[in-house]
């Protein structure tokens, strides 16, 4: 055991946050706390939070996510949990470095040998999407992940939602699953609308198919539709996601771990939900290190079904030439066969990273903005 010495974060393309953590002994981690449009301000909370902590024990994980927690007074939301899931991913990863171990060992020993996988086709504005899937199909997946439309306005032509449909039935043509993200922009009157004509069509899943902060309307779709529903990407931590499973509302949560306090709060979080029936499918359209925690979670979560990785992703092919892979050494650990990455084995998260190209990549990276969607009229549209 050996107190904290050092805690570096590092802005890279095309819109993730690293860190790393160094003990006294000289032992590192890293962690991710991405949060996508938001860099600035989880570095500022970063900031914040690692002049508290350097010269904890870097083993006493737990006790640390405590501290941050419960005695900064504030506490929750997407920037601060953001920032304090990096430093816990980090830490986990350096106490299976030290040890030797991966860190699905410190979480109980593995449940499975492998882990299922999706990724995205068809971008912000879903098109050509039965070429993608192709593409995807090649790659050795047997399941992706679309946005189920453009934006939409609270109330929108009953037009507008048939492309969906059409997409659907093109890509299942092919022999994919496909689950539908709705993104949070599909607003109530239209999500009654499209999850009963999705219905017959047997997508996996459909993703946030209302904003989380409209729990109640969450519930009565929920009980109007067959499809499984899908969400958790915008809940922060154990207590956001308790009135979901409280309200048997979700079918399959989906905590991010780059937001929902690292591994410690993930862990909890699928506990809690394999109480009530619920599965874990794990949200990464993220970075390397994100993804190699989220693995972590699945290879030692009994309830775990799918894993979303952010390969290929229209955000990473905007940036150029910057993908999942781009800042591993040992770029085959996320090798796809048959729909599955076998589970990782190397000590810590299982992946090398290439600090040379992260601090090379990190001085010429400029904050990533979001999207902006508007009507014909001008009005603000969900992203």
């Amino acid at each position: 055991m050996a107190p904290i010495k050092s805690i570096e974060y590092f802005r890279v393309k095309p819109r993730w946050l690293f860190v790393k953590i160094v003990d006294e002994d000289g032992n590192m981690g890293w962690g991710e706390g991405t949060l996508e449009g938001h860099s600035l301000a989880v570095e500022g909370a970063l900031s914040e939070i690692i002049t508290r902590i350097i010269g904890f024990e870097a083993d006493d994980i737990e006790h640390i996510w405590q501290f941050i927690w419960r005695l900064g007074f504030y506490r929750g939301g997407p920037v601060f949990m953001s920032a304090l899931s990096g430093i816990d991913i980090a830490l986990w990863d350096l106490k299976g470095r030290r040890l030797g171990v991966p860190v699905h060992q410190l979480l109980g020993g593995k449940v499975r040998d492998k882990v299922q996988v999706y990724c995205w086709i068809g971008g912000d504005r879903p098109s050509d999407v039965e070429a993608m899937a192709k593409s995807r199909l090649a790659q050795g997946l047997r399941c992706v992940k679309m946005n189920a439309t453009e934006d939409l306005n609270w109330l929108d032509s009953p037009a507008t939602l048939q492309s969906c449909v059409d997409r659907l039935k093109q890509v299942k043509a092919l022999g994919l699953d496909v689950g539908l993200d709705f993104h949070g922009r599909v607003h109530r009157p239209m999500a009654k609308q499209l999850a009963k004509a999705l219905e017959p069509y047997q997508p996996l899943f459909i993703e946030e198919p209302l904003l989380s902060e409209h729990p109640e309307s969450i519930k009565q779709l929920s009980n109007s539709t067959t499809i499984p529903i899908a969400l958790g990407e915008r809940l922060y931590s154990r207590w956001d996601v308790k009135r979901f499973l409280e309200d048997c509302s979700v079918d399959i949560l989906q905590p991010d771990l780059a937001h929902a306090g690292g591994i410690s709060e993930t862990k909890r979080i699928a506990t809690m939900a394999e109480a009530y029936d619920v599965a874990i499918a794990p949200h990464c359209p993220l970075g390397p290190i994100a993804l190699a925690a989220s693995m972590q979670i699945a290879i030692s979560t009994p309830n775990f079904v799918i894993q979303e990785m952010s390969l290929g992703i229209h955000y990473n092919t905007e940036a150029g030439e910057i993908d999942i892979t781009s800042y591993l050494i040992d770029k085959a650990v996320f090798d796809i066969e048959e729909g599955y990455v076998a589970a990782l084995s190397k000590p810590g998260l299982g992946v090398e990273i290439d600090e040379e190209m992260v601090r090379k990549i990190s001085q010429e990276t400029t904050p990533w903005q979001p999207k902006e969607f508007f009507g014909p009229d001008g009005s603000i549209r969900e992203w």
